[in-house]
């Protein structure tokens, strides 16, 4: 009998460890995120100090890089042009506006997701698992330029399950999402909001949605210059700490996540790889 559980156990462990080349997410789980309190400052392309760490970097507008120490790349809604650097592995997009999508993409570029569905008013239900990360989508609805109408599942936001993080970029959001939605998302300990105020949502509805979701850390974007970027943070700062910043690189983990939620400022910076 022992001969026989050794031999499923040898079996098994191929099966074990290739699991654990993604740290289990708990988007869905865990009510609130633990931490000590402090970020990292960080520098594009360096190594990352272990497996649970990712690297975010501020590119421009709404694109932000994702690195793994494993060394996946994966960029958000992607315009084109990231700077200086080889294409990543990942892009997301969004057609709200054409500084959320690239109509013609890099064809080098492995997984082109995106965020809405060619069959128009479906959902892009994107799930692409690449073992170090996942990378889902919820779609939400879109106004047109025609009539003052709605696009039912035009663009998405997107959610990467990371090192154990959940970390969502709200894309060219148009409307609070509904609980459904919400429940989709489940607990995001890092996400990326459009602060503009008016192309997306207004600022009300932005402190709502941020306030409910209630992430450890709030990067800024599609923002306007400092008048929009202040009064952003004028309306979040009874609730939310916030951390300016010179860089435009950060690095997260589940234990370096801040006790109390904190919104911070990257200074947007086109890419260029490490000599």
């Amino acid at each position: 009998m022992k001969t026989i559980v050794a031999l499923i156990v040898l079996t098994l462990l191929p099966t074990v460890a290739w699991a654990q080349d993604r740290r289990p997410s708990h988007c869905i789980a865990v009510a609130e995120a633990p931490g000590i309190g402090y970020l990292h400052r960080a520098s594009y392309g360096a190594p990352l100090p272990d497996a649970f760490t990712v690297r975010l970097s501020f590119i421009d507008h709404a694109m932000f890089m994702l690195e793994t120490a494993g060394g996946l790349r994966a960029v958000t809604d992607y315009a084109g042009f990231i700077g200086a650097t080889s294409v990543p592995d990942v892009v997301t997009m969004n057609r709200a506006h054409i500084t959320h999508w690239d109509p013609t993409p890099d064809p080098a570029i492995p997984h082109v997701l995106p965020g809405w569905s060619e069959r128009v008013g479906e959902p892009a239900n994107h799930y692409l698992d690449l073992g170090e990360m996942l990378v889902r989508s919820v779609s939400t609805d879109i106004r047109t330029s025609v009539g003052n109408g709605v696009e039912r599942n035009g663009n998405s936001i997107f959610v990467f399950e990371v090192g154990g993080l959940c970390i969502g970029h709200l894309g060219h959001l148009h409307h609070e999402p509904t609980e459904a939605q919400y429940a989709a998302l489940g607990r995001l300990d890092v996400v990326m909001a459009p602060v503009d105020g008016g192309l997306t949502l207004d600022l009300d509805t932005m402190t709502k949605v941020l306030t409910r979701l209630r992430s450890s850390v709030v990067l800024p974007m599609h923002w306007w210059g400092e008048g929009t970027l202040q009064r952003f943070l004028a309306g979040m700062s009874g609730t939310f700490a916030v951390d300016r910043r010179q860089s435009s690189h950060i690095e997260v983990s589940l234990r370096t996540l801040p006790d109390r939620p904190t919104i911070v400022v990257l200074r947007p910076s086109f890419l260029t790889d490490p000599q």
